[in-house]
C-alpha cells in the first residue's frame, strides 16, 4: 500500500458520504436497514443483487430511491412470458436517407442505463433471461455481431417472488452466479409498519436527495478494492467457501450428505468484496471475520443447492450454511 494515510482519509470521507446516503434513503425507505446495507454493499462492490420478497414490500421503491441517491440513470423492465431479448437489449432498424440510401441503425434498449430494475425476472423465458448474462458479466451487449458497451457503472437489481411459481421459469445456475448477493426482503415489524403507515398515508411525501454521482460511485468502488484485508479474513473466506463444496475434503458431514453442488471461486470473490463494503458502511477501516459470517447467507445461498433427498427430509439450506459458517469462524478464531 503506497499511501496508507491517504487511503485512511479517503475511507473516512467516503464513510461520511455513505452515512448521508443511508440517511437520504431512510427518507423513503422506512426500516429494512439490512436490505439497504446489502444493496449498497453490492453497488460498492460493483456487482448485482437479487431481491427476494413478496409483492408490496418496497422493492421497486428501493431501486427507484437508490437511483436518485446514487445519481444513476435508471430503467425498469417488467419481465413477462412474452418478453423478447430485443425488448431488453435493443434492435437494429432499417432507415432510408433523403438520397434513398438504406442503412441499419441500432436503437438502444432499456438495458442501456446505469441501474436496471429487472422486475420479476423469473417470469421471462430462459431465452430472454439469458439476454442479461453478457450484460451482467461483461458490461456490454452484442447485437448482429456488433459490441455495444453499456454505461458505467452498470448494476442490475432484480426482483423475484419466492412464493408464486405458476408461470415462472427458474433462473439457471449460471445466471444466479452473476448476482453478487441474494437479499431476502421480509415483512416489517410492528413499529416499522406503524412508521410506514404514518409516513405514506398523509398529504406530504418525503423525497430522497442525491448524494453521489456516477463518477463518485466508481471512485468509491476503487476505494473498496484498495481496502486492506487481514490474513484471518482471507483464510476464513477460503475455509467457508471450500467447506460448502460436497466433494471437498474440508466439507463437514452435513454438506457431504445434503448439498448437491457448492459455490465456485466467484463466491469467494464476492465475499472478499462485500466484506470490505460492509466494513466501509459501518465506518471501519478493514473487514473482520464477523463480516464474513454476516454475509455468508446472502453470498452463498443462491450458489448452492440441496440434494433431492435433503429437500425431501425438510433440510433447510440456510441452516447448513450457518453450521459451516460457525465452524469456519471457530477454526480461524482458534488459530
Amino acid at each position: 500500500m503506497s499511501d496508507p494515510e491517504g487511503l485512511v482519509a479517503e475511507i473516512d470521507k467516503l464513510g461520511g458520504d455513505l452515512a448521508r446516503a443511508k440517511a437520504a434513503i431512510g427518507q423513503k425507505i422506512i426500516g429494512q436497514e439490512e436490505v439497504v446495507n446489502l444493496s449498497l454493499a453490492a453497488m460498492l462492490s460493483g456487482g448485482h443483487a437479487l431481491l427476494m420478497g413478496l409483492p408490496g414490500l418496497g422493492k421497486t421503491l428501493l431501486v427507484d430511491t437508490l437511483s436518485t441517491v446514487m445519481g444513476l440513470s435508471a430503467a425498469r423492465i417488467q419481465f413477462t412470458p412474452d418478453l423478447m431479448p430485443a425488448d431488453i437489449l435493443g434492435s437494429e432498424v432499417l432507415e432510408t436517407a433523403d438520397d434513398g440510401a438504406r442503412s441499419f441503425r441500432f436503437v438502444n434498449g432499456p438495458v442501456f442505463c446505469q441501474l436496471l430494475m429487472a422486475d420479476e425476472i423469473n417470469r421471462a423465458s430462459p431465452r430472454t433471461q439469458s439476454a442479461l448474462l453478457q450484460a451482467m458479466q461483461e458490461q456490454e451487449v452484442t447485437v448482429a455481431g456488433v459490441h455495444h458497451p453499456l454505461p458505467q457503472p452498470f448494476h442490475v437489481l432484480a426482483t423475484q417472488n419466492p412464493i408464486e411459481q405458476e408461470g415462472t421459469y427458474p433462473l439457471p445456475e449460471a445466471q444466479l452466479d452473476r448476482f453478487l448477493v441474494k437479499i431476502d426482503v421480509d415483512y416489517p415489524d410492528r413499529d416499522t409498519e406503524r412508521g410506514i403507515l404514518m409516513a405514506t398515508t398523509g398529504t406530504a411525501q418525503a423525497e430522497a436527495a442525491q448524494v453521489f454521482t456516477a463518477e463518485g460511485l466508481m471512485a468509491a468502488q476503487q476505494v473498496v478494492r484498495r481496502m486492506p484485508v487481514g490474513e484471518v479474513v482471507v483464510e476464513t473466506i477460503l475455509d467457508l467457501v471450500r467447506a460448502c463444496r460436497p466433494d471437498d475434503e474440508a466439507a463437514p458431514a452435513s454438506v457431504r450428505d445434503h448439498v448437491a453442488w457448492g459455490p465456485g471461486p466467484r463466491a469467494a470473490q464476492a465475499l472478499m468484496l462485500t466484506c470490505r463494503a460492509r466494513a466501509l458502511l459501518d465506518g471501519r477501516l478493514a473487514p473482520s471475520a464477523d463480516d464474513v459470517a454476516a454475509l455468508a447467507r446472502p453470498v452463498l445461498s443462491h450458489r448452492m443447492a440441496l440434494s433431492f433427498a435433503a429437500r425431501a427430509e425438510g433440510i433447510v439450506l440456510e441452516d447448513v450454511i450457518d453450521e459451516v459458517t460457525q465452524q469456519a469462524t471457530r477454526t480461524e478464531a482458534a488459530a
